[in-house]
């Protein structure tokens, strides 16, 4: 598919946004795909896992206040970070446009109408979402046509995940009638704990309960990213695990992530 426009998001914090977007970015740019990677957290992890400081540089702030303004925006604010893969740089700055953000009209499109200049340049646009669900994640919402939902076998409330779905069929029915929601994506699972096959059983319940709340076809999908200590060398290397550490089972696991996503 032409375009795919994908919005990684989860209200929660360090359920591995960041890794999963890098990740499956890279092993997309692998196989011979064009992708751009959107640093649209305020945190910017992304773009300092990458190596790069979006500070003094065009950025997605830029390029969002050069929209909100509708002035011209000078410079180069793509990055090229290997063949097949670019980034749009994240900033702390990008906090300040939510509160821009808060009198201007269709507030909820600008990072739409960023994306539409240069969406055709692209066979996969990857967005890493703040873990929030204010006005930057439903921005990405209104801009994407996909959704992954990556969750850790901790996090297993309804409550939670619940909330998440609210919000994004909400977005769906007001804003973005083109949205779907790829499916829930295991981080960090520890296969060897009794604990974890719990986890992962709950985690099913949960996910049934939303699916029948809100009539979805959603899924969890069959991959499950392992944990590792390897994935946190790899970003202080400034690298994905899948160039850091090829054969490690997470690099392994976001590879056949990639396939399964991509192809079904």
């Amino acid at each position: 598919m032409k375009n795919k426009i994908t919005a990684i998001v989860n209200q929660k914090g360090g359920v591995g946004k960041t890794t999963t977007a890098l990740n499956l970015s890279y092993a997309l740019s692998e196989e011979g795909k064009k992708v751009l990677l959107i640093d649209f957290d305020p945190q910017a992890s992304l773009t300092v896992a990458l190596g790069h400081n979006g500070e003094n540089i065009c950025n997605i702030q830029t390029l969002m206040a050069g929209e909100i303004e509708e002035s011209k925006v000078e410079g180069e604010y793509v990055i090229k970070i290997k063949d097949n893969l670019d980034l749009i740089p994240g900033t702390l700055d990008l906090a300040g446009i939510e509160i821009s953000l808060v009198n201007v009209m269709s507030r909820e499109m600008i990072l739409k109408q960023v994306i539409k200049k240069i969406e055709n340049d692209y066979d996969y646009i990857i967005i890493d979402c703040s873990p929030s669900l204010g006005m930057l994640t439903i921005n990405a919402l209104a801009a994407c046509n996909s959704i992954i939902i990556p969750v850790t076998p901790e996090y297993l409330s309804a409550k939670g995940l619940g909330l998440l779905i609210s919000s994004i069929n909400k977005i769906k029915k007001r804003i973005n009638t083109n949205i779907e929601i790829d499916g829930i994506l295991i981080t960090m699972m520890n296969e060897r704990t009794n604990l974890s096959k719990e986890m992962i059983k709950a985690l099913n319940e949960s996910v049934e309960f939303v699916k029948s709340k809100f009539n979805l076809n959603m899924k969890i999908f069959e991959s499950k990213i392992p944990v590792s200590v390897k994935t946190g060398e790899a970003i202080l290397n400034r690298k994905s695990i899948i160039e850091y550490e090829p054969k490690n089972k997470v690099s392994e696991a976001y590879q056949y992530f990639a396939w399964e996503w991509s192809e079904n």
